[in-house]
């Protein structure tokens, strides 16, 4: 089975999921849905389409690790996922990781008007493989 990362924003959505092994990315895009209740279900059936198990969702907390009004609106739509794909979300400190991924994409010559299309995308990467370093798979 495999782990989904998902980066949650207003507009856009970075996925992330495992390969089978749950040791690297397989596979990453952004899914475009500012509906919650749909980008849940958009979420939960293409985890059920590729054989996810478990659910990683990126909690953003503040620097000093109290938690704002993103934070919130994220625990929200982990409810919505949970409803949506019957998988509870494991909640994953995101902090940093947007900021991590537009430097990603700068190093590698990407200007920073096309970051927008890949950014999402490449900070689940990131979380997957934060979870994946961690957990153990």
């Amino acid at each position: 089975m495999r782990v989904m990362a998902i980066d949650y924003g207003d507009q856009r959505i970075g996925i992330a999921v495992s390969d089978a092994l749950r040791t690297i990315c397989g596979d990453a895009f952004t899914l475009n849905e500012w509906n919650m209740g749909r980008a849940a279900v958009r979420i939960a059936e293409e985890a059920r389409a590729r054989g996810v198990d478990t659910l990683v969702l990126g909690l953003p907390r503040n620097m000093d690790g109290s938690e704002g009004p993103r934070a919130e609106k994220t625990r929200r739509f982990a409810a919505a996922l949970r409803e949506a794909a019957g998988l509870e979300p494991v909640l994953w400190d995101e902090r940093r990781s947007s900021i991590e991924a537009h430097a990603i994409l700068h190093a590698n010559g990407r200007k920073m008007k096309a970051h927008r299309k890949t950014v999402d995308a490449v900070a689940a990467t990131l979380l997957l493989e934060g979870y994946l370093a961690r957990s153990g798979g």
